[in-house]
């Protein structure tokens, strides 16, 4: 079975029906929903590295997975919590699994030789990726038109 988005366009009466078919309810849904599982990004450059932010609140330093090859950055975490109840008369169990993937294609000027600082503080994850030498930027001369 496949699902198919419904087209409100195609009923051209416009009632209390035709709202009901604005929103997607099935698919409504966190678990559904892609782009809240995407933490999101902030890259600034500097003369000398790019500085790269991903918003990604409830992990562990340990849970960061952080990988560099043919000029793409990729960024993965995952993290799963059980607790269990147990009592004379019931059980309560409840799991909690979270994960992303990131990857990022890296500029040609970016010296994958060095190593990438990685920090993780109040649920921001800061890489900072160094610069080639040749690519830092030069100082500026004035060249006078004849």
């Amino acid at each position: 079975m496949s699902l198919i988005k419904f087209n409100k366009n195609k009923f051209p009466f416009n009632n209390s029906l035709g709202d009901f078919f604005d929103r997607d309810f099935l698919l409504d849904d966190d678990f559904f929903n892609l782009e809240k599982s995407t933490p999101a990004i902030n890259v600034k450059e500097h003369d000398s590295d790019f500085e790269i932010e991903l918003a990604s609140p409830g992990f562990n330093k340990k849970d960061f997975e952080i990988t560099m090859k043919d000029d793409v950055l990729e960024v993965s975490a995952q993290k799963s919590e059980e607790e269990e109840e147990q009592e004379e008369d019931y059980m309560r169990k409840e799991f909690n699994y979270r994960s992303f993937r990131r990857s990022l294609q890296l500029p040609k000027t970016v010296d994958d030789t060095k190593d990438v600082k990685a920090t993780y503080k109040n649920g921001i994850l800061k890489l900072q990726l160094y610069k080639k030498e040749s690519s830092k930027e030069k100082n500026k001369r004035k060249i006078e038109v004849v």
